[in-house]
């Protein structure tokens, strides 16, 4: 007698799904990474810098913010 068994996985593989989450922590880490590396520059900058560029200090979190992660 002889049995067959046919296995499908519904949707991703699980190292489908392990790329995923990896391609995932990745990406986060280059918008932290980008987040820090604006908001260290434009704190480095003097207040008449900043004026200059049309900046105030308290401006500074939201520009890196954006610069990271978008609208």
């Amino acid at each position: 007698m002889t049995v067959q068994t046919e296995t499908f996985l519904a949707g991703n593989s699980l190292s489908t799904r392990f790329a995923a989450f990896r391609a995932q922590l990745a990406d986060n880490a280059a918008k932290r990474k980008t987040y820090r590396k604006t908001l260290s520059e434009l704190e480095t900058l003097s207040n008449r810098d900043l004026a200059d560029l049309g900046i105030s200090r308290s401006m500074i979190k939201g520009i890196a913010y954006e610069a990271a992660y978008g609208k």
